[in-house]
């Protein structure tokens, strides 16, 4: 399975996020904004708001002196403990945080020996999940999910998913063709949420966003009822900008 070489939007933040965390762990008594800022080359707003999501997700502290150390989620993803079991735990509880934020159930998706996988999701009773009434491995060519996937394979990769999974009709919105699919996904910008408006299910939307870390192939996604069709492109927009946080846990 080849990639497609175009990095993402939360790719360059988690990138830039991983060489803040360089130069904080590099001093163990702490590090100043502006010593961080010229070790890194990096310009002061993306700085701070690189330091504020690294400090809401544990991977800094501020300390009183206004400093910077390496903060506990930090330590316990780099522990010699079950470091699978703390990065589950670590990106479910990114999962809760960010469903409340869009008010959506949200699903963290993996493209994983062939198959497309829903490795981890947050729902509740006010956020159910999609019904998946089709299985997801076989419904790429309808799902945000499915399609947010195949954008990231090369066109051999893509011909070889639908050599095994043909593009049923599942609503009267499903694209069938082959080959219209994957003009779609050509012209799929990197850094636009790929959408799904009632192609996988009736009366449900959904959204995803790529989040690819070295020859992984993943994807973050939410679903909304289609009352709820409204906020669609908002909540798309929130997914792709608290996208970073779990590809810099899945990086670490």
């Amino acid at each position: 399975m080849a990639l497609k070489p175009e990095p993402t939007t939360p790719f360059h933040s988690a990138q830039y996020a991983l060489r803040v965390l360089e130069t904080v762990t590099r001093h163990s008594g702490g590090v100043t904004e502006a010593q961080i800022a010229r070790e890194t080359g990096l310009p002061a707003g993306r700085l701070a708001a690189l330091l504020l999501m690294l400090c809401r997700e544990d991977y800094v502290e501020r300390v009183s002196d206004g400093g910077y150390v390496a903060g506990d989620a930090l330590a316990l993803l780099g522990s010699g403990g079950d470091r699978g079991q703390a990065v589950r735990r670590k990106l479910q509880q990114a999962l809760t945080s960010l469903r409340d934020s869009v008010g959506a159930a949200v699903y963290l998706s993996r493209y994983i020996d062939g198959e497309v996988r829903i490795t981890q999701c947050a729902d509740g009773p006010h956020t159910p999940r999609v019904n998946e009434w089709v299985d997801f491995r076989s419904a790429a060519h309808a799902s945000a999910v499915g399609k947010c996937l195949l954008t990231q394979l090369d066109h051999d990769g893509r011909r070889d998913h639908l050599s095994r999974h043909k593009t049923a009709r599942l609503t009267s919105r499903t694209i069938t063709s082959e080959k219209v699919l994957f003009r779609k996904l050509d012209a799929q910008p990197a850094t636009v949420p790929v959408l799904d408006l009632q192609e996988y299910a009736v009366g449900t939307v959904c959204a995803a966003v790529p989040i690819t870390a070295g020859l992984s192939v993943g994807c973050l996604a939410l679903s909304l009822p289609l009352a709820h069709a409204h906020r669609l492109r908002h909540a798309a927009a929130t997914l792709n900008r608290r996208a970073a946080p779990l590809l810099l846990s899945m990086a670490l």
